[in-house]
Order: C-alpha cells, then sequence, then structure tokens
C-alpha cells in the first residue's frame, strides 16, 4: 500500500498544483469523517467503470478520508426482471416493487455491493458492506408502488462504525419500516436524505455522463443556483432526466450550509473534481448573486482594488478609478468576481474581468459572465497574449485581431467600421496595471 505521502505526490503530479491540493486536504481533514462526502454510484457505472471506481475511491481512502457511498443498481435490476419475467412498471419516474420483484432486488443489490467491495480489498482497500440499518421508512403508496418506502429516519450507527474501524462505508438503497418490512428507496433519494442528516462538504454524483450536459452535448462545468437556476429552467433542452436532477439539487443544496455543493463527474475524474479549483465535472453551487452598478460611487474601492491585483499579480495604477468612464460594474457579494464595463466612444468595452482562483473552482465567473453577455449585447476587450484564459476569451467573441502583446476580442459588433474602430480604441488605451508584480497573498 502507498503510503499517504506518496500518494500525494502521485496526485500532485497528476491532477494539479500542491497549493491546491494541500488547501483541499487542509479544509477535508478538518471536519468530522463521515462529514466529507456522500457519493451516490449509478449502476451504469457500476457496470461498465467499476474498476476506475475501485481505484477512485481507494486513492481517497489512502489520503484518510472516508466518503459514504450510495450505490444504484437500475441496469442490473433491469436485466434480472427480465431475465425472472416480472415486469415492473414505472409511476411518476418510480419502478412499481412487488414481494416477487423486491426479493429480486434485494439479490441484485446486494451483489452490486459485494462487487465494489471485493474490488475495494483487491487494492488493500477496506470497506464494508451495509445493506440495511440505515434508511427508516414508510411504504410511500402502496396501492399504487407497491414496496416503495420513503425515508423517514437516518441511522449512522452502522456508518461511523465502519469509519472508526477503518473501512469505506458502502451503502445499499434499501431500507426498512418499523415493522421490519424491506422496501425499496430511490439512490439518489437514498443519497439525498442521507446527505441532509450527515450534511457533508461534497455530495458527488458519478455517471457515465460526467455531468450536466448543454444543448450541444458539451459539459457544464459550473452552475450558480442563485444566478443560473431560473435562466437554465426556461431552456428547451433542460427536460426530462436533467430538469428533475437540477430540481432535487436545489431542493438539497436549498437545505443545507452554504458551503456545501454537488459535484457530478465520472469515477476516474473524482479526485480532480475533489481537490482542484477547476475540478472535472459539473459543480453545483447555491452560490451568490451577481449585482450590477452603474458607477463605483457606493462601492467599496479598496476591495475592489485587492481583487484586481490578487487576480492579476500586477499593481493598479493610484489613478484607475478617477480616470475610467465606467459603465457597468458587474460584482459578486462577496467581491470575488468582478468584470468592470467602460464607455470608449459609444461602445461598451471590458476593461477588466477579474475572478479569483477559488470563485473560478465554485463557477462564479461563469455565472457573471454569462449575466454580463445577457445584459450586453455588443461588447469588446483585449488581453495580453500570454493570458491564460484567451482560449475561453476565443471561444466567447465572434472575432478577434491580434497585434503584438494584444489580442482584441469582441462580440455582437455589425460591421466592419465597428470592428476596425473597437481594434483601434483598444491597442490604443494605455495599461493600467504596472509591470512589476504585487507579492501573492
Amino acid at each position: 500500500m502507498l503510503d499517504t505521502r506518496n500518494t500525494i505526490i502521485r496526485l500532485l503530479q497528476n491532477i494539479g498544483s500542491r497549493k491546491e491540493v494541500e488547501q483541499y486536504l487542509k479544509q477535508f481533514a478538518s471536519m468530522e469523517s463521515k462529514q466529507f462526502a456522500v457519493i451516490k454510484v449509478g449502476g451504469g457505472v457500476l457496470r461498465d467503470d467499476l474498476e476506475a471506481l475501485a481505484s477512485s475511491l481507494s486513492f481517497l481512502h489512502k489520503v484518510g478520508l472516508f466518503p459514504i457511498v450510495v450505490l444504484g443498481g437500475g441496469p442490473q435490476l433491469n436485466e434480472a426482471l427480465e431475465e425472472a419475467g416480472i415486469e415492473t412498471p414505472r409511476i411518476d419516474g418510480m419502478r412499481v416493487t412487488t414481494p416477487d420483484a423486491l426479493e429480486v432486488a434485494r439479490k441484485v443489490f446486494q451483489n452490486v455491493n459485494l462487487q465494489l467491495v471485493d474490488a475495494l480489498e483487491a487494492l488493500g482497500t477496506h470497506a464494508r458492506p451495509i445493506t440495511s440499518g440505515v434508511f427508516e421508512a414508510e411504504l410511500l403508496d402502496h396501492d399504487r408502488l407497491g414496496l416503495v418506502g420513503e425515508v423517514r429516519g437516518i441511522h449512522t450507527e452502522g456508518i461511523v462504525s465502519a469509519i472508526r474501524s477503518g473501512c469505506l462505508p458502502i451503502l445499499s438503497s434499501l431500507g426498512e419500516t418499523p415493522t421490519g418490512q424491506i422496501v425499496n428507496i430511490n439512490a439518489d433519494v437514498a443519497a439525498r436524505e442521507l446527505a441532509l442528516r450527515i450534511q457533508p462538504f461534497k455530495i458527488v454524483f458519478l455517471t457515465p455522463t460526467g455531468g450536466l450536459l448543454d444543448q450541444y452535448e458539451r459539459l457544464i462545468p459550473s452552475v450558480n443556483l442563485t444566478e443560473d437556476y431560473d435562466e437554465l429552467m426556461q431552456q428547451d433542452w433542460v427536460h426530462s432526466g436533467m430538469r428533475l436532477k437540477l430540481q432535487q439539487i436545489k431542493e438539497l443544496l436549498d437545505q443545507l450550509p452554504l458551503s456545501s455543493s454537488v459535484s457530478i463527474t465520472t469515477p476516474g475524474q473524482l479526485a480532480r473534481e475533489l481537490f482542484t479549483h477547476r475540478g472535472s465535472g459539473t459543480l453545483v453551487r447555491r452560490g451568490e448573486s451577481v449585482q450590477c452598478h452603474p458607477s463605483m460611487e457606493k462601492l467599496d474601492r479598496t476591495r475592489i482594488r485587492e481583487l484586481l491585483e490578487a487576480c492579476f499579480q500586477r499593481q493598479l495604477a493610484d489613478d484607475y478609478f478617477e480616470l475610467k468612464p465606467f459603465h457597468r460594474i458587474y460584482l459578486t457579494d462577496s467581491y470575488r468576481a468582478t468584470a468592470i464595463l467602460t464607455l470608449e466612444d459609444g461602445l461598451p468595452y471590458l476593461d477588466k474581468f477579474g475572478v479569483t482562483r477559488k470563485a473560478q473552482g465554485e463557477g462564479l465567473g461563469q455565472s457573471l459572465w454569462a449575466r454580463m453577455k445577457r445584459e450586453n449585447s455588443k461588447l469588446f476587450w483585449r488581453a495580453r497574449s500570454e493570458n491564460p484564459i484567451n482560449n475561453w476569451y476565443f471561444q466567447e467573441s465572434d472575432g478577434t485581431y491580434s497585434a503584438g502583446r494584444w489580442t482584441v476580442f469582441w462580440y455582437g459588433m455589425e460591421s466592419f467600421e465597428e470592428m476596425k474602430r473597437c481594434v483601434e480604441i483598444a491597442l490604443a488605451m494605455p495599461a493600467t496595471f504596472y509591470e512589476h508584480a504585487v507579492a501573492d497573498a
């Protein structure tokens, strides 16, 4: 077994900077073991990606972390029921569970659980299968749904015992009524109810897609529910499973501390999602709102200066706030992300776009940018040629022009003359950061 130090070194070499990883390890180590993370694993992942799943969970165990794993098993149960000739229609997305179907489900869920436990033990990681005793439930609607349970209580004794013994707790989504009747519980619901009881720092859904996808099947890296939820729910392409998932995540995070988050990723990218600011998947947080201000008059200029200097690692010109013709200032409640727009010859110009590294990981920059773009039909800006986010700027712009150390970007410009004017204005603009760097805070 690799010792903790070697494991951390391997992680540093593969997924992120030492500073990032150490920050998260310190943060996770400061909380109770059972409050680190609840990880829900879909049946498709267990069937198709068991090796990567076991490897990622083993990795977390080796750095002293104990995620609570809740297993689904839908595809496996579908196959077993079909082989047994048992039909189980769905009502409102829930599987009608007869006594015969429940007997099959118990065997399937036990086998799925043991498959993961055996895979973990083969890697030298102790794991404990917990197939009962956690979810106390009542029958949801016996006449319509049969033996489907609604969680009424969570018993954590078995989970705590497993962690104290150095084992990863691996849970099946079966519950019991007070009279001892076994009931089927949707795995997403089981994970949600467990998270509400445990109040973990992280809730993770491992899926084959590795995140939420937009209308072009592209990964959505982050969702700030405060800013993005209503806009997303209005989109035609947010429907069926994705719509339900967003609603469930919002309901969950609304009842958890602001620091909690939900990540949707694949087993192979789990460590990157947990230990780096940018992650690898979709990170959903309750987030914070973005305000639009017409001027700097009521804003804390000292905090904005500190934000910009921390983001750009350069000292802002002393007279910056006095010289600029400010048009709109987009600013998050925490002063961790801002977009400062000025009016240049009647055209809106993005003078500064700054987001702290941690806020980038939370998706605040994406939310702020989306808000700014919705409210400004045309915009131009420039960036130094070595700017690390230029690739993203290229994606967000309609056109660009590079000259020397600057690249000019724009969107929404309607004529060649307008584009030409943007380029001339941007290239002639004096720098507002001094060349020497500020000390890294």
